[in-house]
């Protein structure tokens, strides 16, 4: 059989491309003598066809940027891909401020159990389970009495 016909079997049986297969040079006349693909898969076998390495691309820099991402760089605005909703979903922004929220509301009844108690603290759990409050800042200046626009 033909070199060229041997070349596409290895590569449909080492699942790669022509280019990447490789003929040992010493045993081209074992090669040539090949008739089936059982054949092919025993030269295969004993080494004599070989797959090439591939020059795979180098992740250096794909590295060195993902260091600083992990550090927070490169989050500005020129960076950013997607919409607001998409780099953060609408709930889970909500669930992380109702979550602060509410560990605020216990620490004001830890520190100042009158302030809660006088306005209640279901009605404040209420209010920020139905999103009155924009932070921890307006939630404190609630409790205390203060105005917060």
């Amino acid at each position: 059989m033909k070199a060229e016909k041997i070349k596409i079997l290895a590569a449909r049986i080492l699942n790669c491309g022509l280019k990447k297969i490789w003929f040992d040079p010493q045993e081209l006349e074992k090669i040539k003598s090949v008739i089936t693909k059982e054949d092919v898969k025993a030269l295969i076998k004993d080494g004599i066809i070989k797959k090439k390495n591939g020059n795979a691309h180098s992740r250096g820099r794909a590295r060195f940027l993902q260091a600083k991402k992990l550090k927070g760089r490169k989050r500005s605005f020129g960076s950013r891909r997607g919409a607001k909703g998409a780099r953060l979903e609408k709930r889970a922004r909500w669930i992380g401020r109702v979550r602060a929220l509410r560990e605020e509301l216990s620490k004001c009844k830890k520190e100042n159990p009158k302030a809660v108690e006088k306005i209640g603290y279901r009605k404040l759990y209420k209010l920020i389970q139905g999103n009155f409050f924009k932070g921890r800042r307006y939630l404190n200046a609630f409790v205390k009495g203060e105005e917060k626009k």
